[in-house]
């Protein structure tokens, strides 16, 4: 029938048609819906004579049509012709004169009895009974929150017709778009369409005419009554009254100290958007970062998130806008009202107060004698930062370290843990950077790290007091230079002195400085008082050392 009408050669005239013909040259594979009596519809179309005479054309005026199908407001071939149709069906429909404008036509438009020839494409279907139409596309593994009406979202869409024409795209702008939720900032499909999405979900939402900008469409981009299609990716979201939200991922046990406003910590983070984007890492610099919490130095959210953290512990500080870079953002890699999300792991904190602190492992019984100022020790230590990270041990090496308590050879915290032990005991002590080595560090130690030691005293010596190399135990003996003058020739060279003094030594006379060389402390001592450096020391020049500081006293008056 329909190739008679068209023309087909061979064939004679049927005569006069009874009923609309349908041609359904386009079909698109997926059909969601077809137009039902009552729904309103939204088409293009052109309208021509059987000579092909065009008498009418949407796409013309510039303009789609819409209205409502099977109620008779449209031509009664139109309004059946129309039915069944999917969104991007393309129909050829033959519309006989009884089924058109009849016998009368339109006046200077269409002549009575014409047949009329439709070729039309359908662009919208729905109906007022419609709902908001959501697809869940993919939802992460882990949703802890959702959102919520006065939420406030930043997401990226991209957003078509019915048909799949494109009108927008926060993609295009390289922004997301950002808006609170459920306040009538938004059209109401798209107010109710984010309700409920986890950071990271996408969604396809659908989204009625009488849902979105109904009659009057929108611009030139939305005609009035058109279905949007919207394709979201939620990448965040926040509401005004957020706080800092704390997930202890690992706290060790057991913790001994947590930090306070005013300490000093240092810790590694991995800095990342809700959506995973990393934006910052200490790790990738190789360098923890080091500030002071509760001083304002940080955002405040961090300076809130890592108040009460222990050493060692991982944490997951979720930081709202608000109490990080605002609506401005930082730099190119944060956002505007970006919800920021840091993953830190405390290497070690302390306080600028802080002393050193000492606990006792082992200490033998009955000890009596303790070092003390200017001591000479001998003592075995590990050394290492509080994660664990070995740094330095005696261990390595030959024989124990060596140190006089209080001549600066050793950090002062070390020096002040060392005071006060028995041979034979251990000790663990932890020491402050301002008692270690500072904000500087020093090779292999970072800057502004806290030590961890544990020591052994091994051994110790009598020290004697600062500036002396020996002292008498009693009162010097009367005629000192006669007595050192061993061959009495007048003078004394360093064989003489060195043997004079050894001799003191070992008749429980005096007490030479500790050291792990003695030659060398009375090879110091005779230089000293060789005072013209002539290899060797007269009576003049013989001079103790009490009486040195005498003179100074009277020089200085």
């Amino acid at each position: 029938l329909l190739l008679s009408i068209l023309g087909a050669p061979g064939l004679g005239d049927p005569g006069p048609l009874e009923d609309v013909v349908i041609d359904r040259y386009y079909i698109p594979k997926i059909c969601l819906r077809e137009a039902q009596m009552g729904d309103f519809i939204r088409y293009h179309y052109n309208g021509t004579f059987k000579d092909g005479t065009k008498f009418d054309s949407s796409y013309d005026r510039g303009a789609t049509v819409a209205g409502v199908v099977g109620v008779g407001r449209l031509i009664t071939g139109m309004d059946r012709g129309l039915q069944g149709m999917c969104v991007n069906e393309r129909r050829h429909l033959i519309v006989p004169p009884h089924l058109g404008y009849g016998s009368i036509g339109v006046a200077g438009l269409i002549p009575p009895d014409a047949t009329l020839y439709f070729d039309v494409v359908m662009l919208d279907i729905w109906n007022k009974k419609d709902k908001l139409q959501i697809t869940t596309l993919a939802r992460p593994l882990h949703c802890n929150r959702t959102v919520e009406s006065s939420d406030f979202v930043r997401y990226h869409y991209n957003g078509t017709l019915l048909d799949g024409t494109p009108f927008d795209s926060s993609y295009s702008k390289n922004s997301t778009y950002d808006t609170y939720v459920g306040t009538g900032w938004l059209i109401k499909g798209m107010d109710q369409g984010l309700l409920g999405m986890c950071a990271g979900e996408k969604r396809s939402i659908i989204i009625p005419p009488f849902l979105a900008y109904g009659e009057k469409g929108y611009g030139s981009a939305i005609p009035p009554q058109a279905s949007l299609v919207f394709s979201v990716l939620l990448v965040d979201f926040h509401n005004p009254k957020d706080g800092v939200s704390l997930e202890h991922l690992e706290v060790p046990e057991p913790c001994r100290r947590r930090a306070a406003s005013g300490d000093f910590v240092r810790y590694h983070y991995n800095g990342t958007l809700m959506d995973g984007t990393l934006f910052d890492s200490s790790y990738s610099r190789n360098h923890t970062y080091n500030t002071y919490i509760g001083k304002g130095y940080i955002i405040p959210g961090m300076d809130q998130g890592l108040q009460g953290v222990c050493v060692g512990e991982r944490r997951r500080v979720v930081v709202p806008p608000h109490l990080a870079y605002g609506e401005n953002g930082a730099g190119n890699k944060i956002p505007g009202s970006a919800v920021l999300i840091f993953d830190v792991h405390i290497i070690d904190f302390h306080n600028p107060e802080d002393p050193v602190e000492t606990e006792t492992l082992y200490r033998p019984e009955g000890c009596n004698l303790t070092t003390r100022h200017r001591d000479f020790i001998r003592y075995h230590y590990n050394c290492s930062l509080l994660d664990g990270t070995k740094l330095f041990s005696s261990h390595d090496y030959e024989k124990p370290q060596e140190v006089t308590l209080g001549t600066d050879k050793v950090i002062e915290g070390l020096n002040r843990g060392l005071l006060d032990m028995c041979a034979g005991e251990r000790r663990v002590l932890i020491v402050p950077p301002h008692l270690g080595h500072g904000e500087s560090g020093a090779r292999g130690v970072p800057g502004s790290a806290v030590l961890r030691f544990e020591v052994e005293l091994i051994s110790m010596e009598e020290g004697v007091p600062e500036g002396y190399l020996f002292i008498w135990h009693g009162e010097p003996p009367a005629g000192l230079y006669e007595q050192m003058d061993l061959n009495k020739d007048g003078e004394v060279p360093a064989e003489e002195f060195s043997t004079f003094i050894k001799t003191q030594v070992a008749e429980g006379k005096g007490r030479l400085m500790p050291s792990s060389d003695p030659d060398k402390v009375i090879a110091d001592m005779f230089r000293n008082q060789d005072r013209n450096q002539d290899g060797r020391i007269t009576p003049e020049e013989l001079k103790l050392k009490s009486d040195e500081d005498q003179e100074k006293i009277h020089e200085e008056l």
